[in-house]
C-alpha cells in the first residue's frame, strides 16, 4: 500500500500545533504548575467538573447545594469516566492525552469526509490544512488572532467540548454519505449534550437540507435524521438546561460595536463610536454604510483566506445547503444576540462558520488549482498553480506562528498554582467531604498583579481551581461560569463578604452551619475578622502560603 506522505506530513504537522497550545499546561515547574492561554481559567473549570462527575456528583462543584444546570456535559462527563476506567489523573488526561487524540482525529476524519465527498485528494488535502491551520487576518493588522472577535483554528484544543463536537460532526456526515443513517443520527442527536452551540446549528442546518430536498428532490433523509436527532437532543438537553433558552438576548451589532471601538480589538475607535452615534441619533443611511463596513471588516477579517469558500461553484443539493446554513446562521447568530452574563460567549456559534468555511475553501482551492489556464503551456499551468497555493499557504499561516510565539510556548505562563497551594489542596483531596469557603476573588488586586506573570489563579481570575484540585464542593467560586449558566451568584457574594466583616460570632457560626461549611481556605494573608478561636475553626494544614481549617 502506497504512503500518502504530503497527508500524512500535513496531519503530523497540524496535530503538533494544536497539541502545543495544550501540553504545557498542567506540569509542575520550579515557579508550579502552569496554564498557558485561556487554560488558567477554561482548563480548570473543566478538571473541577469532571472531578466532581468522576465523584458521582451531579452538584455544581463550585456553588454547593445547587444541581448543575444549564450545561453540556458530554465531554466532562468522558474525561470522568476516562479517569474512572484508566486511573490516569484528570489534569493530565485533559492538558496532554485528549488534546492528542482530538487534534489527530480530527485532521484524519476531515480528510476522510472530503475525498468520500468529491473524490478528490487535493481538495481533502486543502480542507484538511484550513481546519488546522486556518487564521485571520489579526496579523495585518498588528493584533492578534481574535482582533475581529473570534478564536482562530490553532486555538481549537483550549475548548475540548468544541472540539469533540467537531469529531462527532465530521462522523455524522461520513455516515450520512455512507447511508448510515441510524450512525448520523446518533451523532448529530448527542451534539447537544457536547456543545449546545454545535447542536443548534446542525439541527437548523439539518431542517433548512430536509425541507429542501423534500420539496426539490422528493426525499425524506434529511428530514428523518432531523428529526431523529431531535428527539434525541430533547431527551438529553431538558433535564439539565430547562431554563437555557432565557439565557440569549436580543442585542444586535454587540459584536461589530465593541470590535471597532475596543483596543485589543480592532480599535478604530473614532469610527466605532461614529457608527454607534448615527443609529442612536436615527440617521441611518451613514448607520447602514457603516455597520455594512463593520459587518465586511468583521467576516473577512475573521475568515482570512477561507474567505476563497465564497468562490466555489456549489451544486444546489442537501449536503451544500447544510454547509452553507450552518456557516450563515454561525454568522447571524452572534450579530444579533447574546448571552446573559457573559455577551462574548455567544461567539462561539460562529466557530462552527470558521470550520465549515475551512472544508468549503478547501474545496474551492481544488477546484482553483485543479482549473487549466487558457491558451497556456502545461509549464506555465503547473507555475501558475503552484504559486496560488504558496501564496495562500503564506499569507494563512502567520496567525497560527504568531499565536503560539506570543501566547502558548512562552516559558513563563500567565497563571501558575504554587507549590504550597498544590501541597494544601492535595492534603485537603484526602479529607472527608465537604463544603469549602475559600475568600472572594479580588479583581483590584489582581490587576495590580497583571505586570508580575505567572499570577497565582487565585490573582488570575475568577477559576475553580480549589474544587479542581481538592476535590470537594466549593461555597463560592468561578463566577464566570456561574453567569454563564446563570446562577445567582452575585447575593450569594453580598453574603460571603458579610460574614468576612461580621462582627457578631453567634451568627457568623450560624452562616457556617446554615450553609454547611465545613473547611475554611484561605492563603495568606486572607482571614476573617473574627478571630478563628471565635468562629470555631481548627486549624489542620499550614504551610508558608496556605491555611487550612475545619469547621468544629
Amino acid at each position: 500500500m502506497k504512503i500518502d506522505w504530503k497527508k500524512l506530513l500535513l496531519i503530523s504537522l497540524g496535530t503538533a500545533s494544536w497539541v502545543l497550545t495544550m501540553v504545557k499546561s498542567g506540569w509542575v515547574y520550579p515557579f508550579g504548575m502552569g496554564f498557558w492561554g485561556a487554560n488558567g481559567h477554561d482548563g480548570v473549570w473543566h478538571i473541577a467538573l469532571a472531578e466532581s462527575l468522576s465523584r458521582g456528583s451531579r452538584g455544581m462543584p463550585i456553588f454547593s447545594e445547587q444541581i448543575l444546570q444549564n450545561y453540556h456535559i458530554g465531554f466532562d462527563l468522558i474525561l470522568a469516566i476516562l479517569r474512572k476506567l484508566t486511573s490516569i489523573p484528570i489534569v493530565n488526561l485533559y492538558f496532554q492525552v485528549l488534546p492528542l487524540i482530538f487534534a489527530f482525529f480530527i485532521g484524519v476524519l476531515t480528510y476522510r469526509f472530503v475525498y468520500e465527498w468529491t473524490d478528490s485528494r487535493k481538495s481533502a488535502w486543502w480542507s484538511t490544512f484550513f481546519v488546522y491551520f486556518g487564521g485571520s487576518f489579526g496579523w495585518i493588522i498588528g493584533r492578534g488572532e481574535s482582533a475581529f472577535w473570534s478564536t482562530q483554528a490553532i486555538s481549537t484544543l483550549i475548548n475540548p467540548p468544541f472540539a469533540l463536537s467537531l469529531i462527532f460532526i465530521l462522523l455524522g456526515l461520513i455516515f450520512l454519505l455512507k447511508k448510515k443513517f441510524v450512525l448520523a443520527v446518533l451523532c448529530f442527536g448527542i451534539l447537544i449534550e457536547i456543545k449546545a452551540y454545535a447542536g443548534i446549528l446542525v439541527l437548523g442546518a439539518l431542517f433548512i437540507a430536509g425541507l429542501y430536498g423534500l420539496i426539490k428532490e422528493k426525499k425524506f433523509n434529511f428530514l428523518y435524521i432531523f428529526l431523529g436527532a431531535l428527539v434525541i437532543s430533547l431527551i438529553l438537553y431538558f433535564p439539565l438546561n430547562k431554563n437555557s433558552a432565557s439565557l440569549l438576548v436580543w442585542q444586535p451589532f454587540w459584536f461589530l460595536e465593541t470590535m471597532m471601538q475596543l483596543t485589543d480589538r480592532v480599535g478604530w475607535v473614532k469610527f466605532g463610536e461614529a457608527m454607534v452615534n448615527y443609529r442612536a441619533g436615527g440617521i441611518w443611511l451613514k448607520a447602514l454604510v457603516a455597520y455594512g463596513t463593520a459587518l465586511t471588516i468583521f467576516i473577512i477579517g475573521n475568515f482570512g483566506t477561507r474567505i476563497l469558500f465564497l468562490f466555489r461553484k456549489a451544486k444546489l443539493n442537501e449536503i451544500n445547503i447544510f454547509f452553507y446554513s450552518v456557516v450563515a446562521a454561525g454568522i447571524a447568530i452572534p450579530i444579533f444576540l447574546l448571552q446573559k452574563g457573559t455577551p462574548w460567549n455567544t461567539i462561539q456559534f460562529f466557530y462552527y462558520s470558521l470550520f465549515f468555511s475551512s472544508i468549503l475553501a478547501g474545496l474551492a482551492m481544488g477546484e482553483l488549482t485543479n482549473k487549466p489556464k487558457s491558451n497556456t503551456s502545461m509549464m506555465s499551468n503547473r507555475l501558475w498553480r503552484r504559486m496560488i497555493e504558496v501564496l495562500v499557504v503564506l499569507i494563512t499561516i502567520p496567525t497560527v506562528v504568531i499565536t503560539l510565539k506570543e501566547v502558548y510556548i512562552p516559558a513563563r505562563p500567565p497563571a501558575m498554582l504554587s507549590g504550597d497551594e498544590l501541597s494544601a489542596l492535595k492534603f485537603l483531596s484526602t479529607q472527608p467531604d465537604g463544603v469549602i469557603l475559600t475568600y472572594p476573588f479580588d479583581p483590584a488586586k489582581a490587576q495590580e498583579a497583571v505586570s508580575s506573570p505567572p499570577r497565582p489563579l487565585y490573582l488570575y481570575a475568577s477559576t475553580a481551581y480549589v474544587s479542581a484540585f481538592s476535590a470537594h464542593q466549593t461555597y463560592l467560586e468561578d463566577e464566570i461560569n456561574l453567569d454563564i449558566t446563570g446562577y445567582d451568584w452575585k447575593s450569594r457574594r453580598v453574603q460571603v463578604e458579610d460574614w468576612y466583616r461580621q462582627k457578631g460570632q453567634v451568627k457568623a457560626r450560624e452562616f457556617l452551619k446554615e450553609n454547611k461549611i465545613k473547611y475554611i481556605y484561605w492563603v495568606k494573608p486572607q482571614r476573617a475578622l473574627l478571630g478563628e478561636a471565635q468562629l470555631g475553626l481548627t486549624s489542620i494544614f499550614e504551610n508558608n502560603e496556605v491555611i487550612i481549617y475545619r469547621v468544629d
